[in-house]
């Protein structure tokens, strides 16, 4: 009797695995470049085609032996338009991009040439080196830890330090010293429920911490505000970054300034309302009844909405982040579906920063204050890794630098080579993963 076969489902959701695993059974140069694509399975989503253009696809995809998914309705009228899902693989895409910019309808070309970008974003092509302050910031080497400095009185957290410079300072430079990559400084609490302060009274909270860390950390400094003119004197004073959680929607102004200091921009998504949030005791406040008409795809759309505001504003587009906004105008359950399909954000084609850390989604999960948070951030920001995010924002530096270390190990590989779409060979099946302290 033979020996059994040892069947596997094998995982291979990048082109480096799939290169890692043809290499392994000794597949031929020329034969590798050509499987690639082959091996490569996307599902695309394209919102709001009419019937002409949902047929076209769906007959050339079908041509080629991908498919398409379209609303029941395409078929018993014309009069109507149609979300549709594009499954294939990149060979696939590539054949239907060839042929849709064959057609007459413009667009219809118009179409290919998103499809294409999309694709090109998502693999992680246009992610290249930022350097923010004195630093070179490597998207897809590591995942890099941004601490939290909260120089305020009720930050959610429980970690508001008021008016005491020297203990904002101490506080980062021990966050520093267990690996934080930059310290974001942030001086008007953004709990759900919260209300805003002055001017004055956030330039008075974060000017005098912003002025003593630009002397005392090495470091880039972030500034976690919403207001042009905040920004601009922060900047003044030593900050290297906007952190706008508003994502240019409060101050029209802050995009000028992020391009007049050439300072790279942090873009976050926010649909928070005061009357949507909910308060309670022990575990602070949450957002409810907060509606979205497709989760991810309004998240996207919007952060590309903030992404063309400042560009429009002068930001050079290499210069952008973006943040989804975990806890910002969300419900519990819609802050875990964001975590669960974080990789949808690549499409951007942005860095992703991610701020799960002592939110109350975790907290409502898992019945937890904010002080008993850790674990549940720590899951978090895990998932999040795995999920494609570059940076992690958080208040528990020590300890999310090791949960970063151990999850860029597994998910990059040994010694942080990536294992994305983005860039690098698989990583060596004999190397061994190099000591950290």
């Amino acid at each position: 009797m033979a020996a059994p076969s040892n069947v596997r489902v094998l995982n291979l959701d990048t082109p480096a695995k799939i290169l890692a695993e043809m290499k392994k059974i000794d597949c031929s140069p020329p034969g590798i470049e050509i499987m690639t694509p082959k091996a490569s399975f996307r599902t695309v989503k394209v919102e709001g085609l009419n019937f002409a253009a949902a047929n076209i696809i769906k007959q050339e995809m079908l041509a080629h032996g991908g498919e398409v998914v379209t609303s029941r309705a395409v078929y018993s009228t014309k009069d109507t338009e149609s979300d549709v899902l594009i499954l294939g693989t990149l060979r696939h895409f590539q054949e239907l991009i060839r042929k849709l910019r064959l057609q007459p309808f413009k667009s219809l070309v118009r179409l290919a040439s998103e499809l294409e970008q999309a694709l090109a974003r998502y693999a992680g092509d246009e992610l290249t080196p930022l350097r923010i302050g004195g630093r070179l910031f490597v998207w897809g080497e590591r995942t890099y830890i941004m601490g939290v400095v909260n120089v305020t009185p009720d930050s959610f957290s429980g970690d508001g330090l008021g008016y005491d410079v020297e203990k904002a300072v101490a506080q980062a430079e021990r966050m520093v010293e267990e690996g934080a990559d930059l310290i974001d400084v942030g001086g008007e609490s953004t709990r759900p429920g919260s209300q805003p302060v002055e001017v004055e009274e956030e330039l008075r909270r974060v000017l005098p911490v912003v002025e003593a860390l630009a002397q005392r950390v090495d470091v880039p400094l972030s500034i976690d505000t919403y207001r042009s003119e905040v920004a601009a004197e922060a900047l003044e004073a030593g900050a290297s970054l906007i952190n706008d959680i508003w994502g240019l929607r409060m101050d029209p102004q802050m995009g000028q300034v992020a391009a007049r200091y050439q300072v790279p921009l942090v873009l976050m998504h926010n649909r928070s309302r005061p009357k949507d949030a909910v308060q309670t005791e022990s575990l602070g406040g949450h957002y409810q009844g907060v509606e979205y008409l497709d989760l991810m795809g309004d998240i996207i759309r919007e952060l590309r909405e903030s992404i063309g505001l400042a560009v429009e504003a002068g930001v050079e587009r290499q210069k952008i982040i973006v943040d989804p906004g975990v806890g910002f105008g969300k419900t519990v359950a819609q802050n875990l579906q964001l975590m669960a399909r974080l990789s949808e954000l690549r499409v951007l084609g942005r860095p992703v920063l991610v701020g799960p850390s002592r939110k109350s989604f975790i907290g409502y999960t898992l019945d937890l204050p904010p002080e008993d948070r850790v674990e549940g951030t720590a899951a978090a920001v895990a998932v999040g890794i795995a999920r494609g995010a570059d940076m992690v924002r958080v208040h528990d530096v020590k300890e999310m630098v090791r949960v970063a270390r151990m999850t860029d190990a597994i998910v990059r590989g040994p010694g942080g080579r990536p294992l994305d779409d983005a860039g690098g060979g698989a990583a060596d099946p004999g190397t061994t993963p190099p000591a950290t302290s």
